[in-house]
């Protein structure tokens, strides 16, 4: 089984929705971290060198927004 992918979200969100729906139409496995939820998670998006989300992180590399060639080439580029 391959490592999850990371959507950094919060509620509401119209663009976290779009990358959630387009993961689970995938098939693959995420983790939703709600960055309004936790510090944490908020300091973790500033880390990847964002402000905003949605931000999904697979494989070492993030995308931000809802980017469908950035999100299918880390898909691809992750050997998904």
């Amino acid at each position: 089984m391959s490592e999850p992918w990371i959507v950094y979200s919060t509620s509401g969100c119209s663009d976290c929705n779009q990358v959630k729906q387009w993961l689970a139409g995938q098939g693959f496995a995420f983790e939703v971290r709600d960055v309004m939820s936790s510090v944490q998670y908020q300091e973790e998006v500033e880390k990847l060198g964002f402000m905003g989300v949605p931000v999904t992180v697979f494989g070492g590399r993030a995308v931000k927004g809802f980017d469908l060639p950035g999100l299918q080439a880390l898909a691809q580029t992750a050997g998904c």
